[in-house]
């Protein structure tokens, strides 16, 4: 059983992975901060705080062996650069301060498939907060997907004939694959996978092998 603390806990990933967690014996301390509570999933360690703000939480960090970051400004587009600074990156600052001085060994950042012809400044965020957590010596866990198929997340699977036939051209295979669509279960797979499997050093784990990931089933 790993002790598990989860920064962004509250959000669109955070509420389905913490169920698969505590549901196969592991032990989950979710931060959020105090009127986001009633979002978390039952059975986990509640931990209120800012994720904005190490100090608020980092007492709690200590003894876990794993650290999850989900934290981010949903929706992701143009005009929210700004906060992607300010949140993303900022959190992925605070959370790294609180791994190191709690002792966690393992880290692990949901950021972005990159090169891509699009969202350069979330990519260029993204990549920065990779930078930081590199940077620690922690061994780390970095999952690189394109675009979560799930609730409420649903209208690229009109694109999927579109994505068949580019994976299937030589000249346009190797893009697509990289930032071809995951689903919401091979997505939470793939975060338990890191979590019962911690990286030995630093592991990239890119769209093909998210969705190899079989986790749970």
């Amino acid at each position: 059983m790993a002790t598990v603390f989860i920064a962004g806990a509250t959000g669109y990933m955070g509420r389905a992975l913490i169920p698969e967690l505590t549901g196969r014996g592991h032990w989950v301390r979710a931060l959020a901060r105090p009127g986001s509570i009633g979002k978390l999933p039952q059975r986990c360690e509640i931990v209120t705080g800012d994720a904005l703000a190490a100090s608020t939480y980092q007492e709690r960090v200590q003894g876990a062996d794993t650290f999850v970051h989900l934290v981010g400004v949903s929706h992701p587009g143009p005009a929210k650069a700004e906060q992607f600074r300010t949140i993303d990156l900022a959190s992925v600052r605070e959370s790294v301060a609180a791994a190191k001085s709690g002792g966690v060994r393992h880290f692990v950042f949901v950021s972005v498939a990159h090169p891509a012809p699009m969202m350069q400044a979330y990519i260029a965020t993204r990549m920065a907060a990779e930078q930081l957590i590199l940077d620690t010596g922690l061994d780390v866990t970095i999952l690189r997907p394109w675009y979560v198929v799930g609730p409420g997340h649903r209208w690229p699977v009109v694109l999927r004939p579109a994505y068949w036939v580019l994976e299937h051209i030589p000249g346009t295979r190797e893009p697509a694959l990289r930032l071809g669509l995951v689903t919401w279960r091979e997505m939470r797979s793939a975060l338990v996978e890191a979590v019962e499997y911690p990286a030995s050093g630093v592991r990239i784990v890119a769209v093909p092998e998210i969705r190899k990931s079989r986790r749970l089933g």
